[in-house]
């Protein structure tokens, strides 16, 4: 009996192990989300940049968001400056704009005339044209070579406001706006008649990708994200972002403190309104990033774990360099 079960064995475990399946490697032309900056608001924090993303394939490239040191993590992931096509700023709060001058001050400076067009929300123009103008005495000195002929900063920028329902339809990819929820002006008012922050969906060659940008709960980003293959949503820890904010910012008055937390607790998506959006919309994939008052350690898990209550899908919180 012992030698049957030996033979047994034996011939069982000659037999050929089913073959497992192997993910086909991206298509050559297939785009690649980097997580270039992946902090959340406008204070420095070791280990993570200010928001930024990179849409990237061979020869191309596409910025959305620009907080301070877009350019370097840019070039930390690989991409080329001159094949940068466009740039797509979700709203006008300096963490996620404050690279923009580095962009257009590196083409000053290698005179990079190649077409870039610059897309956004109400007021990029008049942003854009301000920081060409601050660009005009440098262009002017340019190299100080006598005989040297400057070129003109504004060269082939052209910059696209949108609002919600735009739709915009490049060679490669098509790209769909919503407004969202990260302003509440007073409806009827100047302010509410003027500013926007946008979420943006990427229907790309095989995929498609929702970036929310920074925003409250909101159907019409849901209704974006319908059956996306992967939401990039920002994420706050309240609790630890207001509680930062009552360490780092005691010179303000107590006014403006209840304006901030106003914001904070409004303006932004807490884990359980990610699980929900997620779910509701049926996307494939969570790319968490934006991450305010993240910086607890092993705080990571208890984020995915909570999104997972409503979510089953997978959850990633990300970090920067980070390639989906």
């Amino acid at each position: 009996m012992a030698k049957k079960m030996i033979l047994l064995a034996g011939l069982l475990l000659a037999q050929p192990v089913a073959a497992q399946p192997v993910a086909a490697p991206p298509a050559k032309d297939a785009y690649t989300w980097v997580t270039l900056g992946t902090m959340g608001g406008p204070m420095p924090r070791p280990g993570r940049n200010e928001p930024a993303n990179l849409l990237v394939r061979a020869g191309e490239a596409h910025l959305i968001d620009t907080g301070d040191g877009a350019m370097t993590a840019m070039a930390d992931a690989g991409a080329d400056y001159p094949d940068l096509r466009t740039v797509w700023i979700s709203h006008i709060h300096f963490d996620h704009l404050g690279g923009l001058y580095a962009v257009l001050g590196l083409r000053l400076q290698t005179r990079t005339v190649r077409p870039l067009t610059i897309y956004g929300p109400p007021g990029m123009k008049e942003i854009v044209a301000g920081l060409i103008a601050a660009m005009r005495p440098s262009a002017r000195s340019g190299f100080g070579i006598p005989g040297e002929v400057p070129i003109d900063p504004a060269t082939n920028i052209n910059v696209v406001e949108l609002d919600d329902g735009a739709v915009v339809k490049l060679d490669a990819f098509t790209v769909r706006v919503a407004t969202n929820t990260h302003y509440s002006f007073t409806p009827g008012s100047p302010e509410e008649h003027t500013f926007r922050s946008l979420s943006y969906r990427f229907d790309l060659p095989g995929r498609s990708i929702i970036y929310t940008g920074d925003t409250g709960p909101s159907e019409k980003v849901t209704q974006l994200a319908k059956g996306a293959d992967m939401l990039v949503t920002e994420m706050i820890d309240l609790d630890n972002t207001l509680a930062q904010m009552g360490r780092r910012v005691q010179h303000i008055s107590p006014e403006e403190k209840t304006h901030m937390a106003e914001h904070l607790t409004r303006h932004h998506l807490s884990t359980q309104a990610i699980g929900e959006m997620a779910a509701s919309a049926g996307v494939g994939k969570v790319v968490v990033t934006h991450i305010a008052g993240g910086a607890v350690q092993g705080a990571d898990a208890t984020y995915r774990d909570q999104i997972g209550r409503l979510f089953k899908g997978p959850v990633v919180i990300a970090k920067d360099m980070e390639r989906f």
